[in-house]
């Protein structure tokens, strides 16, 4: 099937390559042109503009959006004035249901097939796959399911579904990125989890440590309690053999500490691409509690900086009620 990909970042390029494996032929146009050819390299056609991308397509043309989701509705309403009824634009991309959902309806009133898809497999989903999770118009679903099935990490080919091959049709457009979204939440309060009890491991000797006497110190409880000097990057090792609380994630921590025990490359800034805030917004319109993914949120705030003015404000009353100076690291 021929396919168009515009975007070939991390996710973008490989998922040409994994298309290209496949036997699918895929045109490809990024703003970068060493991107364009690097694939073009491996067997794919180029393109240097969003109007070449669309001249070298045969009708009825589909073309796949990995973009970020803060350009993503632009490029999409671009795309659509050069496109005909019949196409179909895909967005794999982490764009927000709500924007899916208005896109749908409005490519619909011009005959144009709008699919969104949850994409869910990272820089490895080259050699594992992508999970996905789409929604879109029945028939153009249909349609491109061999481009879904050659994603897919595939699996038993005789099942009667798609989802044991690692795809879904969850419903019409916004149905995917709803899907995704959640995931996503799942993801931060997974690695929430995990981030909070290495952290306790790592202070598990914090009895052997000398603290100060002061007024401005919790003193440690019984510390010959907390005499364990721990290598935590062998309890994430052990953790991965027959544990309930093995994963692919837990795979990938193991092998982070078993890279760098200390993390000293890393600053402790953790970004957030917005589908935990749209995960959180949503629990709260529907009045589901979500306390687990709120606070993985909230805590990536914080580690962005976002605390700093509220935590100096509680220096300040603390001063302000009780004469406490702030104690220096």
């Amino acid at each position: 099937m021929q396919i168009a990909m515009m975007g070939l970042g991390r996710m973008g390029g490989n998922m040409v390559r994994r298309l290209m494996r496949a036997g699918h032929e895929c045109v490809v146009y990024d703003i970068d042109p060493k991107n364009i050819a690097a694939l073009v390299s491996e067997g794919a056609t180029g393109a240097s503009s969003m109007q070449e991308l669309v001249e070298k397509l045969n009708k009825p043309r589909h073309i796949w959006l990995m973009l970020p989701a803060a350009i993503t509705g632009g490029v999409v309403k671009q795309l659509a004035a050069l496109m005909e009824p019949g196409d179909t634009i895909i967005d794999g991309g982490n764009s927000n249901y709500r924007d899916a959902v208005d896109l749908g309806a409005e490519l619909s009133a011009k005959g144009i097939n709008f699919v969104d898809v949850g994409t869910s497999g990272g820089v490895h989903g080259l050699e594992r796959g992508y999970c996905l999770m789409i929604g879109g118009p029945d028939q153009s679903v249909r349609e491109l399911d061999p481009v879904f099935a050659a994603l897919a990490p595939g699996g038993d080919e005789n099942a009667s579904g798609t989802v044991q091959r690692g795809y879904l049709h969850c419903g019409p457009s916004g149905a995917g990125h709803y899907v995704k979204m959640v995931h996503n939440g799942i993801e931060y309060g997974m690695m929430a989890a995990y981030a909070e009890g290495f952290n306790i491991l790592k202070a598990a000797n914090s009895g052997k440590q000398e603290r100060e006497a002061d007024a401005e110190t919790t003193p440690l409880a019984e510390p010959h309690y907390y005499q364990f000097d721990m290598d935590v990057a062998q309890v994430a090792q052990v953790w991965r053999h027959g544990s309930v609380i093995t994963s692919w994630l837990l795979d990938l921590t193991a092998d982070a500490l078993a890279d760098d025990p200390s993390l000293s490359q890393f600053g402790g800034r953790v970004s957030d691409s917005g589908e935990g805030r749209w995960t959180v917004k949503a629990a709260i319109d529907t009045g589901v509690p979500a306390p687990v993914l709120s606070s993985a949120l909230y805590s990536r705030f914080s580690s962005q900086g976002h605390s700093t003015y509220g935590d100096k404000l509680l220096s300040a009353m603390r001063l302000a009620f009780g004469g406490h100076f702030e104690k220096k690291d």
